[in-house]
């Protein structure tokens, strides 16, 4: 399919991975009636869907297996859709191009156009009480008005490094008791989120073009002056030399001045 060519980008990881980094260093303290820090935790996060993490705070300990419920506050992320975005279209037949990847002067490397998708993503924030939530969720909101750029190493190959948008679009909050007040609180905050993305297609090798001649014409009859300009790189005997690479030098290196004797050109 589409010409046997295989390839893998990591898109779609390379987003999740920051996003996740941006929400893996948030800590909570715990005061007591004087303000003394009793207690300071470093907030888990984990890529997780809400439906796992509800069924393990609800769990019931086994005291014959000694199973424990969830240590709360924890944060946790997933996926919750991807859909195409029509107003960062480009034209498709557009190409980027790059010489080489890293030392390697020898190649020009090429891609078409990226794709563009947005991808929502939903926060969930699980607390036991509603202090710890707040300055969960606290930390968060002053950085998204609405937006929050992350750099993202696209497209290491073509050296393609892009700033990815990301807009926090609503939030939610739940407060739940389940049976009678001897259960567990369930305080869940849930924000969700738009990161717009790219896909890129195969990236392949493209020929390295060392010599062009170019016609100009000051006449809609072509019968007017015309120059032919051979471009090429450079030797030391003033030739073109089709054995350099594309890391070399270019320059033109004859100008030919003749006239137009009527060509039909049908």
């Amino acid at each position: 399919m589409f010409k046997n060519k295989t390839f893998y980008n990591q898109h779609i990881k390379k987003a999740i991975i920051a996003f996740g980094t941006i929400f893996n260093n948030i800590n909570i303290e715990r005061k007591d009636s004087d303000g003394v820090v009793n207690q300071s935790l470093r907030v888990p996060l984990a890529y997780s869907t809400k439906q796992k993490f509800l069924s393990r705070i609800r769990a019931v300990p086994d005291e014959q297996f000694r199973d424990v419920q969830l240590i709360l506050p924890r944060m946790g992320f997933e996926i919750t859709s991807l859909t195409y975005d029509p107003s960062r279209k480009i034209s498709p037949i557009q190409k980027n191009r790059a010489v080489g990847a890293g030392d390697d002067t020898n190649t020009v490397r090429q891609s078409f156009v990226s794709t563009p998708y947005n991808m929502q993503l939903s926060l969930y924030v699980f607390a036991k009480n509603q202090e710890d939530a707040l300055q969960i969720v606290e930390q968060i909101f002053p950085y998204f008005n609405p937006d929050f750029n992350v750099t993202v190493n696209e497209l290491p190959e073509l050296g393609i490094k892009r700033d990815i948008k990301i807009t926090l679009d609503s939030v939610d909050y739940e407060d739940q008791y389940e049976g009678d007040f001897s259960q567990r609180q369930s305080i869940i905050w849930t924000l969700n989120f738009n990161m717009r993305i790219n896909f890129f297609g195969y990236v392949g090798s493209a020929t390295v073009i060392k010599e062009s001649i170019a016609r100009l014409y000051t006449d809609i009859n072509l019968d007017a002056l015309k120059q032919v300009k051979v471009s090429g790189a450079v030797g030391s005997d003033g030739t073109i030399n089709k054995e350099l690479t594309p890391a070399d030098d270019y320059d033109y290196i004859t100008n030919i001045l003749e006239s137009f004797e009527g060509e039909d050109v049908g």
